[in-house]
């Protein structure tokens, strides 16, 4: 079982590597490198151009299929080595549901030319549809793994207060996230020579909308991370040592992301620094499932449930 805990755990770092990658995609326009085909690449199963677009794309293409292999991997694994009715099984199973809406978000990206250049109104909301989506299964494979590395099942009868405090302070992550997935684009499409420049350009109604939006992510993000700090230690409080370590990590990563969203500004949104912000936020969502996971385990419960693998 501890060989199969490791693995999960691996999976989920290797998603984190992934997600990453497509935000350097997205930073760089390459989206269209493979044209409007998918799963082909510009017709071709292996392209034989050399465009530096097409390889950053057909990269990504690769490691994402790398990472469906994975989950499939996992959830076999998973239902041989756990006995039924571990949360494991459910997680594992999620964890691949959520992974193909993934592949068919991204698929749609590329099929409806939601890529490089196009600053429509419904390449914004195909984002935010697809950052909700990354961030669930983020949150089925976090949950699998701590599941496998002996955590408690949930329960949530007689928790309705703090099932209600976290999901709230899910939402305004998923809320702050999404606007700053939208405001990343923004600067990828509109980029500024200066921070006055990029300013002026946010408050003046004749911007882009994608322009204009930017401006909420900021006020979204503070609101988000104030939420964390002040609830996070409240809601871990009588739960023993495991989830007031997730606490103080979390209100430190919140921290850490608001000091670089500053900095990403001031920068104005250099591609490395846009991809260290998404790395915490990655990691600030899964310390908040972790602390969820462990806030709402059940207290009696075994700790380890499944059999050994075979």
């Amino acid at each position: 079982m501890a060989r199969l805990a490791r693995f999960a755990w691996a999976v989920l770092a290797y998603n984190v590597a992934v997600i990453v990658w497509g935000a350097y995609v997205r930073a760089t326009g390459s989206g269209a490198g493979c044209g409007a085909h998918w799963p082909l690449c510009n017709s071709e199963i292996i392209p034989r151009t050399g465009r530096v677009a097409t390889l950053i794309e057909f990269s990504h293409r690769l490691t994402s299929g790398a990472a469906l292999a994975a989950v499939v991997f996992l959830l076999i694994w998973t239902w041989r080595a756990c006995r039924p009715g571990h949360p494991a099984r459910s997680g594992a199973g999620l964890s691949l549901f959520f992974m193909l809406t993934e592949a068919g978000v991204g698929a749609g990206l590329v099929l409806f030319q939601l890529v490089a250049d196009n600053a429509s109104f419904a390449r914004a909301m195909f984002l935010a549809v697809h950052l909700v989506n990354t961030f669930t299964l983020l949150a089925c494979l976090t949950a699998t793994a701590w599941w496998l590395s002996g955590g408690q099942p949930l329960r949530l009868q007689g928790r309705r207060g703090r099932v209600w405090s976290l999901a709230l302070l899910c939402l305004s992550v998923l809320t702050a996230s999404t606007s700053g997935a939208i405001a990343a684009l923004g600067d990828t499409l509109y980029p500024t020579a200066s921070l006055t420049e990029g300013l002026w350009a946010d408050l003046s109604m004749t911007s882009h909308v994608l322009i204009r939006l930017r401006v909420l992510h900021p006020a979204l993000a503070v609101a988000a991370a104030l939420a964390l700090i002040a609830s996070g230690r409240r809601l871990a409080a009588g739960q023993g040592g495991t989830a007031g370590r997730f606490a103080r990590g979390l209100s430190a990563l919140a921290m850490v992301q608001i000091s670089l969203g500053l900095l990403n500004v001031i920068l104005l949104a250099p591609i490395w620094l846009q991809l260290l912000h998404l790395l915490v936020a990655d990691a600030v969502w899964i310390s908040l499932i972790l602390l969820s996971v462990t806030v709402l385990g059940e207290p009696n419960a075994v700790r380890s449930a499944a059999t050994q693998a075979a």
